[in-house]
C-alpha cells in the first residue's frame, strides 16, 4: 500500500515512520511530504532512503492514505485537496475534530464509526485519547458523571524547539554550557512547571483544557459527560501523566475496578502502593499502553475515583493512535 507521511520531518512525523515500521503496517511504496524548505531532503523508512515530496508531488503520487501531522493551518488547506483526489487522510491536528462531519476516532473506543465515505478522520489531542481509553471501559459500566483532570504534559507535545529549550536550559544548569537555544515557551521550563497550554480562551481557560472537554464528549458518545480540566506543561520527555477525578452514576468496588481496567485492550494496570509501583513518564517511554495507577476512592463524596493516567504522548497520544486508525481501515476493507 502506498502510504504519505505529511509532516515527516517532524517530531511527530518521524514518530509515525517508526511506528509504522514497528507494527509492520504493509507499505510498499512511502510517499513522505513536508513543507517547501524540507523538499529534496531525506528520511530513512525501513533502512531505506525517501526523498521529501511537496503537497502536490504527494497528492499526484495518489497514496491510499496520507497520515497527516503538520499543523491546523495545514490540515485545513490540504486535507480537502487529498480528500478530493480520492485519498483517505488521518489528521493529527485539532483542524477538524470538532467538525460534525467528520469522525474523531480513538480505535479502542469508536472506530465503529468509520465508514468507507470518510475521507478525513480525526486524531484525538493527545491528552485526551490516553485519558478516555481508560475512562471508557469504567463509563460503560458504572456511567461516568463528571471528570475533573489535572494534566502533567511533557515538553515533546509542544515539539523539537520545546526539547532543545529544557535540554539547553538543563546544560546550563548543570554543566555551564552557554549554547544558544530558541525559546518555545516565554518562561524556563527547567525547574519549573507552566500551567498554560495553547492560548487562553475568553472563559478563562486555554484550548488545550477546552479540547479535552469537547473531545472526550465527541469520542465517547456522550453529551452528558460533565469534563473540567487543568493542563500544565512540565519538564519531562517521556510522555504525559494526568491525575483525573471520576464521580459515576453508580457505585463501584476498587477490585472491579481493577480487574475491569486490566482486561480493557491498551490499558495496563500499575497499582502497587505496598511496593511504590505506580506509572510514571519514563517507563511509558516508547510504549503504546495507557498506563493506570493509584486507583483510590475519593472519601469525600460518594461513588467517586481517584487515578493516575500515563502514556506516551507521541505514540498512543499521536503517532500509534493514527497508525490504529489505518490498520482499522484496512482490516475492515475501509481503504
Amino acid at each position: 500500500m502506498k502510504v504519505a507521511v505529511v509532516g515527516a520531518t517532524g517530531l511527530v512525523g518521524s514518530k509515525m515512520l517508526q511506528v509504522l515500521a514497528e507494527r509492520n503496517f504493509p507499505v510498499t511504496e512511502l510517499v513522505p511530504v513536508a513543507s517547501e524548505r524540507s523538499v529534496g531532503k531525506e528520511v530513512e523508512f525501513k533502512g531505506e532512503k525517501y526523498k521529501v515530496v511537496s503537497m502536490t508531488d504527494a497528492i499526484a503520487a495518489k497514496p491510499a492514505v496520507a497520515i497527516f501531522s503538520a499543523g491546523g493551518g495545514t490540515s485545513l488547506e490540504w486535507a480537502p485537496k487529498f480528500a478530493e483526489a480520492g485519498i483517505t487522510v488521518i489528521d493529527n491536528s485539532s483542524a477538524w475534530r470538532m467538525d460534525p462531519a467528520k469522525p474523531l476516532v480513538v480505535p479502542e473506543i469508536n472506530a465503529d464509526v468509520l465508514t468507507k465515505q470518510d475521507k478525513i478522520i480525526a486524531n484525538p489531542n493527545c491528552s485526551t485519547i490516553q485519558m478516555v481509553v481508560a475512562l471508557n471501559p469504567l463509563h460503560k459500566k458504572y456511567g461516568i458523571k463528571r471528570i475533573v483532570v489535572s494534566t502533567y504534559q511533557s515538553v515533546t507535545g509542544t515539539g523539537a524547539k520545546a526539547v532543545d529549550q529544557l535540554t539547553g536550559e538543563r546544560k546550563k544548569e548543570v554543566g555551564g554550557d552557554n549554547t544558544e537555544y530558541q525559546m518555545a515557551y516565554k518562561y524556563p521550563i527547567d525547574l519549573n512547571v507552566i500551567p498554560q497550554i495553547d492560548v487562553f480562551l475568553d472563559n478563562g481557560y486555554t484550548k488545550e483544557e477546552m479540547k479535552m472537554v469537547k473531545e472526550t464528549c465527541k469520542i465517547m458518545r456522550d453529551d452528558a459527560i460533565r469534563v473540567t480540566a487543568t493542563t500544565v506543561r512540565i519538564p519531562v520527555m517521556g510522555g504525559h501523566s494526568e491525575s483525573v477525578n471520576v464521580e459515576f452514576e453508580n457505585d463501584f468496588d476498587l477490585d472491579g475496578v481493577k480487574s475491569l481496567l486490566s482486561d480493557s485492550p491498551g490499558v495496563i494496570v500499575v497499582d502497587d502502593p505496598a511496593n511504590q509501583l505506580y506509572p510514571m513518564p519514563m517507563d511509558a517511554h516508547e510504549k503504546d499502553e495507557v498506563f493506570v495507577g493509584r486507583l483510590r476512592r475519593d472519601e469525600t463524596q460518594p461513588n467517586t475515583l481517584n487515578m493516575w493516567i500515563v502514556s506516551d504522548n507521541l505514540r498512543k497520544g499521536a503517532a500509534t493512535n493514527a497508525v490504529q486508525i489505518a490498520e482499522y481501515l484496512l482490516e475492515n476493507k475501509l481503504l
